[in-house]
């Protein structure tokens, strides 16, 4: 008994002095509120499409909230991001849960139909992060990938002006801690 209360009262000193648990805002929702709020974002801040499947790469404003949705078996959109600048990440799943890893940064947690979680990010150098689904969802649940790239400012401003999207290397994320914010 002792050492299972020494362990609870460590697990709430990891949240708060460690930095491998994330904090999140996590709100009530409903599948369709959150894909119109994705679909909002699509709209209006696709740069392109990318595969068969013509999947939508979103570059949403530098500061601005950012909408990734999990589906049986796909994370959608692509997103692109600004390397030093925070986003809010909004995750949810409108049909079962699923699980979001983004690798090489180590990120990892559940999400579930009904709930979405924010989560701020500061991107901090420019590359290519993987989005695998770490809960089982399904036959094709191997195939449920997304991804996310970082550019480097400088190459966003160009992009800009030149008009032609380009992609970076590697990347690695910083979790930035979540500020409080009344909705």
């Amino acid at each position: 008994l002792t050492w299972c209360l020494i362990m609870f009262a460590m697990m709430v000193g990891w949240h708060i002095w460690g930095t491998q648990n994330l904090s999140t805002e996590t709100y009530r929702t409903t599948p369709d509120k959150f894909m119109a709020k994705v679909q909002a974002m699509v709209d209006k801040h696709t740069v392109r499409t990318e595969t068969d499947e013509k999947t939508p790469v979103v570059a949403p404003p530098p500061g601005s909230d950012v909408y990734l949705l999990g589906q049986m078996w796909r994370w959608y959109p692509a997103l692109e991001l600004e390397e030093g600048v925070s986003y809010t990440l909004h995750l949810s799943s409108i049909d079962i849960n699923h699980g979001f890893s983004l690798y090489p940064a180590n990120i990892n947690f559940q999400v579930m139909p009904g709930y979405d979680y924010g989560l701020v990010i500061k991107p901090n150098k420019p590359g290519e992060y993987r989005i695998v689904c770490n809960e089982f969802c399904g036959v094709n649940h191997h195939n449920m990938l997304g991804r996310i790239v970082v550019r480097p400012a400088k190459q966003v401003a160009q992009a800009t002006s030149q008009g032609t999207p380009q992609t970076a290397q590697t990347l690695q994320m910083t979790p930035m801690p979540v500020q409080e914010t009344t909705r």
